[in-house]
């Protein structure tokens, strides 16, 4: 099957990396990113069809800066470096440099020249956003500047010849006017490539793959309702079908009739799918007595999992493969720019080592967007595509102190009237979270002219791309009002609903 045109990220530390790459899959042309301390050999392997230097922290003069491989420059595909990425190009090309005596951030005027990056912008200044501290005194050989603002006369450079092109501002942030334009100039006018990374193209083929991974074997899925493990399901279903066995724990921690309506949910779409449905809540909230710990409530939580659901894998036979729901950020978010672990993902929480699996992952190459337009593809509802994210511990990480099946009730309750409400009022879709968090405290209160003494809930909504970070949501008053009102007033046993107005950092999305 044919490969897909590639764009090459080579990550130097920014905060904007995985922009550039959604803004290149936006454009229509697949991207993928390797750290800077990435091999030769694996640069090679990436058969990029151009490649990107992403801006970058360092200083291109310190000693222990991040270089650049030869080999990048003589692939024989086009270049485009970014704020580090040009001053490395001029560093490494024979330009000379300079280290500003302020660093210079925030939007500022750019003037430009003829160039096949700029095609069809115009003569007239525009603003970009600019975010660094060195800068580029002379270009290299065989460069010309291309663009000039007031306090830089090179903010972006070219050798349209040899096809490296730089510029010091950041082209892939929303503050760039035309930002979008200079990439797909990049893209389509420099390197020729074609739109041809689209959802319906990658279902094509990610069906083929998984089929010819998976042969004749069986494969075992965790399964939890939410919407990366529900389109592997879909796509593994359309792939494969009854070699696909998915098992959905319920571990008594899930939202209200949430295990209901995911069994109703996958059996209206995904008819024929086998799913065993596991009813764990005994045991998990055994284990969970009297611990009020947040970190020890992960850990039980996680090995309780491992345990039910290493227990059901091994009862099905011929199981040689697990699926799992790993999606592009799990990948990068596994190194740094430095090349040093920061997180390892496993959406079961880790593989048992009893179970010697093979994995089949097939949305590693996907951002959480695109893993909703698959869902589309596939014609699953808007009741899975647009399912907020909710994590893996459930509603133990929003039950603040020890989780009992009286405050697990309670936390439903007004829950679902969150739910309801930003449903009801158009807001659900707008927000990338929003839920209940139940306190570990009691306030006074008064309802029928009697005195009450009862439970407090946090309100919690927060906008986000990808959840690295997040603002807190201005939802108007009268959308906290209507759910202030109805959980106080519905839910015997709480008085008082806060709202939180932290973003993070410095706070995180969950309270635990």
């Amino acid at each position: 099957m044919a490969a897909y045109s590639k764009v090459l990220i080579i990550d130097y530390g920014s905060q904007y990396t995985q922009l550039i790459a959604r803004r290149v899959r936006e454009a229509g042309v697949y991207s993928a990113i390797l750290p800077c301390t990435a091999s030769t050999a694996e640069i090679q392997a990436a058969a990029p069809s151009a490649v990107i230097l992403s801006g970058g922290p360092d200083s291109v003069t310190n000693e222990d800066a991040p270089g650049l491989d030869a080999l990048v420059l003589n692939l024989g595909v086009p270049v485009l470096g970014i704020c580090y990425g040009m001053q490395l190009l001029a560093h490494v090309l024979g330009g000379m440099l300079a280290s500003a005596t302020d660093r210079e951030y925030g939007p500022a005027r750019l003037s430009i020249r003829p160039s096949r990056l700029f095609e069809g912008i115009g003569d007239s200044a525009f603003t970009v956003w600019m975010s660094h501290g060195d800068r580029v005194l002379e270009a290299p050989e065989g460069f010309t500047s291309i663009a000039s603002t007031e306090n830089l006369s090179l903010a972006a450079m070219a050798d349209e010849q040899r096809g490296i092109y730089a510029v010091q501002f950041h082209p892939e942030v929303f503050h760039t006017e035309n930002g979008p334009l200079i990439l797909q100039n990049f893209l389509y006018n420099i390197a020729g490539l074609a739109k041809d990374w689209t959802m319906s193209a990658f279902v094509d083929r990610c069906i083929a793959e998984c089929r010819a991974q998976v042969g004749a074997s069986k494969v075992v899925l965790g399964l939890s309702g939410g919407i990366d493990s529900t389109v592997v399901a879909a796509l593994l279903h359309r792939a494969i079908g009854e070699q696909l066995h998915c098992i959905f724990v319920d571990q008594g921690l899930m939202r209200k009739n949430e295990a209901a309506q995911v069994r109703a949910t996958l059996n209206q779409y995904l008819p024929g799918l086998n799913l065993k449905m596991v009813d764990a809540s005994d045991t998990f909230l055994s284990r969970l007595a009297g611990v009020e710990d947040p970190e020890q409530k992960r850990k039980i939580i996680g090995s309780t999992f491992i345990d039910i659901f290493d227990r059901e894998a091994l009862a099905i036979e011929g199981v040689e493969f697990l699926a799992q729901g790993t999606v592009y950020p799990d990948v990068i978010e596994s190194y740094n720019a430095k090349g040093v672990v920061i997180k390892s993902h496993h959406n079961v929480g880790g593989l048992p080592e009893t179970m010697k699996l093979k994995l089949v992952e097939p949305l590693r190459e996907l951002f959480k967007d695109e893993v909703r337009r698959v869902g589309k593809e596939l014609g699953l509802p808007d009741s899975v595509v647009w399912r907020q994210p909710f994590p893996g511990p459930g509603l133990a990480v929003r039950i603040l102190g020890e989780v009992t099946r009286d405050r697990i009730a309670l936390l439903q309750e007004a829950d679902a009237i969150v739910q309801a409400v930003l449903e009801e009022t158009g807001w659900s879709r707008k927000v990338w979270q929003g839920f209940a968090v139940l306190l570990p405290l009691k306030t006074v209160g008064v309802m029928g002219d009697a005195r009450t003494y009862d439970n407090v809930i946090a309100l919690r909504v927060v906008d986000s791309v990808d959840a690295m970070t997040a603002n807190w949501t201005r939802l108007p008053h009268d959308v906290l009002a209507a759910i202030s009102q109805r959980i106080v007033s519905e839910v015997r046993g709480i008085n008082r609903v806060v709202f939180d107005i932290s973003s993070k950092p410095p706070s995180t999305i969950e309270w635990e």
